[in-house]
């Protein structure tokens, strides 16, 4: 087991969440799932045999998700960023992870699960980080009044100046 897994606590919606996010990624796979035992779901208020917990991976990054019950609640201080190559890659990401949840801005989203992401073309960073500040700042700009999924081609005309 790696020694840094980023863990998701759910309501009851552990499965479905990571079998979406599993299914979203090439290099995706679910690692384990345990089971609550007697004593474990005595104390939760859920039954023996009932899914406790997944460990899954994407991309090479390991995360777990339990059944956890409604204590605690994910919101949008903690998100995963993925940056994307190209925007039919952005937009398939966009599609499935919004449906059912809400679009937040500058290609931020919660997915239906309560889980937030950042959807972002990877030359985003090189762009906003760029030496020139001008341009920097036209990229930032535009990225600011997208107020859902970004738009890789805009966000390159205002890296260009156009």
């Amino acid at each position: 087991m790696k020694k840094l897994v980023t863990f998701f606590w759910f309501d009851n919606q552990a499965e479905e969440a990571v079998n979406l996010y599993v299914s979203l990624f090439e290099d995706a796979k679910i690692l384990n799932k345990t089971y609550m035992t007697e004593s474990v779901a005595e104390m939760s208020g859920k039954k023996a045999g009932d899914l406790s917990a997944i460990d899954f991976e994407l991309n090479g990054q390991n995360f777990a998700a339990l059944n956890g019950g409604s204590y605690y609640k994910l919101n949008e201080a903690t998100s995963i960023l993925v940056t994307c190559k190209t925007q039919e890659e952005i937009d398939k990401l966009w599609d499935a992870l919004s449906e059912g949840g809400t679009v937040i801005s500058c290609g931020w989203l919660t997915d239906r699960f309560g889980l937030t992401w950042q959807i972002a073309p990877e030359s985003l960073d090189v762009m906003m980080r760029d030496p020139d500040p001008v341009k920097a700042d036209r990229v930032s700009a535009a990225m600011l009044k997208m107020t859902g999924k970004l738009d890789l081609a805009e966000l390159e005309r205002a890296y260009r100046g156009e």
